[in-house]
C-alpha cells in the first residue's frame, strides 16, 4: 500500500489531502511511522526522527496514529488478497507477497490479476497500492517500490538484468547504511556492480553470505511465499517528552501500556505464554528483559505485575537511569481458553473487570473509562 497510515488518514479528512501529513507520535522526540508523498518531497521519511522532520517540512501537519483503525482497513485488503488467491504471506498491515500460481487459470496471468487487485482495493477502500509482478518474492519486492505511487511493475525472466541491473544496492532487502559504506568503498554501488564483484571482495563484506548476495544481485531467490503465518507478537510501547527518573512515573507508564497490550491481546482472543518489556535509556541504548509464564495470560493485572517485576529488576543493575521509551508486550501466543466461571464464587470471575472495561471502551471510546492510577497527578 502506499504511504499507508498517511493515505488512510487523507482518506478519511478532506482537508488533509494535498498536504504534507505525517502519521507519528504526539511529540517531538517521537518517530514518523508514515509520511505523506506531499511530506517526502521535503527528505522526510518513515522512522526518521519527528524534530528532524518539523525542521525538514515546518509546515507538516502531523496526525495521531489511529491502529485499530489501520488494522480494519488492513483486515479488508487482506480480504481482497484471499479472493484471489490463499497463498498470501502478510509482511505487515499493508504489505503482503501473493502466490497466484495456481490462481492463473481461474484469474488470468499475474499481471491481469495485479491489476484486477489494484482497481478492487480502489473501489473498495478509496486507496491506492503499488505491485511487482515476478517470478519470486525477491525482485517482486524490488519492483513493487520502483513506481510508486499506484504503481505496477512487471519483471520477467528476460528482462530481470535489464531492470536490475542499473538499480542501487540499497535495494536489496537486507543492505543497511553500514553495509553500503562499505560497498561504496570498494566502489560496488549498483546491482550489476554487485553480481560482478570478485569473490575476494563479496567475502570481505559478506562473509560466507557472500554467495548468496550474488545470486540476490542476479535475481535468484527460492524461498517459498508462507501462507497465513501466525501473529507473533502484541505490543504497546510510548516515548516520552521528558526522560522518566522516578519509578512511580515508570510503573504509571508500565500500567497504560500493560492496559493497552492486554486490550489488544482480549480483541484478537490470544494470550501471552511470554511478558517482554522494552527500555530505551536518554541515550538511546535499548534493553528488552522477558520471562515465560504458565498458564498463558491476557489479564492487565498480571501483565502490569510482570512487567513491573522486570523493570524492577533491571533497574536495581540500573541505578539512577532516565528512561526516554517503555514497551510493554506478550508474544508465544495462543487462542483464549474459557475462564472457569465457578473458580470462585465469592468474587467476579477472573478478568471480568477487565471484559466490562472493554465493553465501555467498545462502546463510548478509550477515554470514557480508565484506572485512577494512570492519570498524571494524584
Amino acid at each position: 500500500m502506499d504511504a499507508f497510515y498517511a493515505s488512510v488518514e487523507q482518506r478519511d479528512n478532506p482537508e488533509l489531502r494535498g498536504k504534507p501529513v505525517v502519521v507519528g507520535g504526539g511529540s517531538n522526540r517521537g518517530v514518523v511511522a508514515a509520511a505523506s508523498y506531499e511530506v517526502r518531497k521535503f527528505g522526510v521519511r518513515s522512522a526518521m526522527p519527528m524534530a528532524d522532520a518539523i525542521r525538514r517540512c515546518p509546515d507538516l501537519i502531523r496526525v495521531t496514529p489511529r491502529m485499530s483503525h489501520y488494522q480494519a482497513v488492513s483486515k479488508e485488503i487482506f480480504a481482497i488478497f484471499r479472493e484471489f488467491t490463499p497463498v498470501v504471506e502478510g509482511l505487515s498491515l499493508d504489505e503482503a507477497f501473493l502466490d497466484v500460481s495456481a490462481s492463473r487459470n481461474l484469474h488470468g496471468s499475474g499481471v491481469e490479476i495485479a491489476n484486477r487487485i489494484k482497481k478492487t482495493i480502489r473501489e473498495q477502500t478509496n486507496l491506492t497500492a503499488s505491485v511487482g509482478v515476478a517470478e519470486n518474492k525477491l525482485v517482486a519486492k524490488i519492483a513493487s517500490d520502483l513506481d510508486k505511487p499506484d504503481g505496477l511493475v512487471v519483471i520477467t525472466r528476460d528482462n530481470c538484468r535489464e531492470k536490475l541491473d542499473p538499480l542501487s544496492v540499497a535495494v536489496i532487502p537486507g543492505i543497511g547504511r553500514q553495509t553500503l559504506t562499505r560497498l561504496k568503498q570498494i566502489n560496488i554501488r549498483s546491482i550489476a556492480d554487485l553480481r560482478l564483484a570478485p569473490d575476494r571482495d563479496l567475502e570481505s563484506v559478506f562473509g560466507r553470505f557472500a554467495q548468496r548476495t550474488r545470486e540476490r544481485a542476479a535475481g535468484i531467490d527460492n524461498r517459498p511465499v508462507v501462507a497465513s503465518r501466525d501473529e507473533k507478537s502484541i505490543s504497546a510501547e510510548e516515548t516520552y517528552d521528558v526522560d522518566l527518573s522516578a519509578r512511580g512515573d515508570m510503573e504509571r507508564e508500565l500500567l497504560r501500556l500493560s492496559e493497552t497490550t492486554a486490550r489488544r491481546l482480549r480483541k484478537s482472543k490470544l494470550q501471552a505464554g511470554t511478558v517482554q518489556i522494552k527500555i530505551r535509556q536518554s541515550d538511546f541504548q535499548t534493553f528488552t528483559r522477558q520471562k515465560s509464564l504458565h498458564p498463558p495470560i491476557n489479564n492487565t493485572d498480571q501483565i502490569y505485575q510482570v512487567a513491573c517485576k522486570l523493570l524492577g529488576n533491571w533497574l536495581e543493575k540500573n541505578p539512577g537511569t532516565r528512561i526516554r521509551l517503555l514497551g510493554v508486550g506478550g508474544s508465544k501466543l495462543s487462542p483464549a481458553e474459557q475462564q472457569d466461571l465457578f473458580a470462585d464464587a465469592a468474587g467476579p470471575a477472573p478478568g471480568a473487570v477487565d471484559q466490562t472495561v472493554d465493553d465501555i471502551r467498545d462502546r463510548f471510546g478509550n477515554l470514557s473509562v480508565g484506572r485512577a492510577r494512570t492519570l498524571d497527578r494524584p
